[in-house]
């Protein structure tokens, strides 16, 4: 399972929840020694290989860098979970242009160069699962947070259709919604 945002939070959470259920793990954020301690957590807690690959995925090639990095070190991924994202409250207007910026090309621009490059070897295995993070922000326009609430709701949008184009071919798309955490 590669697990994205892995360093804190919720992709902190569901590397260990993979862990704890025999998965072997990537974990995949910008901070490295989170990372490494997290993989060192994860591999002597539940005996399992715990890989940390730290890259800022809102970089616009860093999806394709992960996704050969993974090969080279000849990674099977069969479950992949968007997790990573930023979130920036405020009045839009009042935000920086960086921080606008930075979400969509994070939150959904990552989103969709990961997803379209591990489906492929997924598609080409007849498996694989797709755990994409949204957000009750997905359901609704959100004031002050404006943004945030867009690119959650582009990842559910996208989420449907892909469940809805993959079936039958062995491979699944979810989108997880959570509350504020």
């Amino acid at each position: 399972a590669l697990i994205t945002g892995a360093s804190e939070g919720i992709g902190r959470e569901l590397a260990r929840v993979f862990a704890s259920r025999g998965f072997d793990v990537v974990v995949v954020a910008r901070r490295a020694a989170l990372l490494e301690s997290l993989a060192d957590e994860l591999s002597k807690r539940q005996r399992v290989r715990a890989v940390p690959i730290a890259l800022d995925l809102a970089k616009p090639d860093a999806p394709q860098r992960l996704f050969e990095r993974t090969q080279r070190l000849g990674l099977h991924v069969d479950t992949l979970v968007n997790n990573a994202g930023l979130m920036e409250f405020g009045a839009f207007a009042a935000t920086p242009l960086e921080r606008l910026t930075a979400m969509p090309a994070l939150n959904a621009g990552a989103l969709v160069g990961l997803t379209r490059l591990f489906l492929e070897p997924m598609l080409a295995a007849g498996h694989g699962r797709i755990l994409n993070l949204g957000s009750t922000g997905s359901f609704a326009p959100m004031p002050s947070l404006a943004v945030y609430a867009a690119t959650k709701a582009f990842i559910l949008s996208l989420s449907e259709a892909l469940s809805e184009e993959l079936q039958g071919t062995g491979v699944t798309v979810t989108c997880c919604c959570p509350g504020f955490t």
